[in-house]
């Protein structure tokens, strides 16, 4: 394996790129216990400049994953605590007048960065939510008429709590329509629990990551050269025509009010790319494609309200599916 060079002025190769998410996967992992998936999916997202809905219970370490995942790389990070007073401007950034000079100058926001982590977002109203939704797609962000692009990488990683939903405001489909994945962050199996009460009984403090060893392994260049790679890895027509099956499949199931649309289907077929180069391969899978096809597109479903009484759930449906379409040989 290549050794990822840390030399700002070289341009890494996509074989060093390769390396150094290889590296970067295992240095998370110095501050983090356990959610292999979860740090996956953050870096399949950094690839494919997607964005992340994280869902958990308080105290799983998301904020610490988000932390860890920027110290890595060396990225920008900024936390927002999405609260029912958030205003838009509190987000994006506003005008304010400077008596001085007699002029309006621009406070850049918490957007203005590149691992934004939106604590909460159901907790704020959709005036503030929506607020997001420019950057999200756009990647910019508009005052006064005038925009103003946000850097590259730009990832909104958003947390929220499935089981207080008491004046929460859940997010409109349009916007979770723009988050590639929605993944579930478990609490930790025994084990793991056990090895992380180790690491603090050690003196492990998750406010000082350096303190706990980790270090930049890889930079946005690496990130850069890993998107070229991707952009080369090919899918044969057979897949594809899996991945619109797939998708299909999810707007024909009787439990399903409205299923993934085609964005869903460009968004599985981006993350099965990045997903095969990160396993060393140039070409994708259908293996790729049940692997990632869950997180993808469940939160792309709304089911019918019938459904819903019966139990039913998005992961279910999603299930069920991969099973009764056909896979290409």
């Amino acid at each position: 394996m290549t050794i990822p060079t840390t030399d700002t002025n070289h341009t890494p190769t996509a074989e060093e790129a390769g390396a150094a998410f290889a590296a970067l996967r295992a240095e998370i992992g110095k501050a983090v216990v356990g959610n292999d998936n979860a740090i996956m999916f953050l870096v399949l997202a950094l690839l494919c400049r997607g964005h992340v809905l994280l869902e958990g219970v308080p105290g799983v370490a998301k904020t610490l994953l988000v932390r860890a995942l920027a110290t890595a790389l060396e990225l920008d990070h900024a936390r927002v605590q999405f609260t029912p007073d958030l205003m838009p401007g509190d987000v994006t950034g506003s005008q304010i007048y400077d008596p001085h000079s007699a002029e309006f100058t621009f406070r850049h926001g918490p957007v203005f960065t590149n691992l934004l982590l939106a604590d909460e977002i159901n907790r704020t109203p959709p005036k503030t939510q929506s607020a997001l939704l420019e950057s999200m797609e756009e990647r910019q962000v508009s005052v006064d008429g005038q925009p103003r692009p946000l850097p590259d990488p730009f990832v909104v990683i958003a947390t929220q709590n499935p089981i207080e939903q008491e004046g929460t405001y859940p997010l409109p489909e349009a916007q979770l329509d723009r988050f590639l994945f929605k993944v579930d962050i478990q609490l930790p199996g025994r084990d793991d629990e056990f090895r992380i009460l180790q690491r603090h009984a050690a003196g492990f403090d998750p406010r000082d990551l350096a303190a706990a060893g980790l270090r930049p392994v890889a930079r946005p260049a690496h990130i850069l050269a890993g998107r070229a790679a991707i952009a080369k890895v090919t899918i044969s027509p057979e897949v594809l025509a899996y991945m619109v099956d797939v998708c299909r499949a999810t707007r024909m199931s009787p439990a399903v009010q409205h299923g993934a649309s085609t964005r869903g289907a460009t968004a599985l077929m981006a993350a099965s790319r990045a997903f095969a180069w990160l396993n060393g391969r140039a070409f994708v899978t259908p293996d790729d494609v049940k692997a990632l096809a869950v997180a993808v597109l469940r939160h792309r479903l709304q089911l019918r309200p019938e459904a819903e009484l019966d139990g039913v759930t998005t992961e279910s449906v999603m299930s069920s599916l991969l099973l009764s379409v056909p896979v290409p040989v």
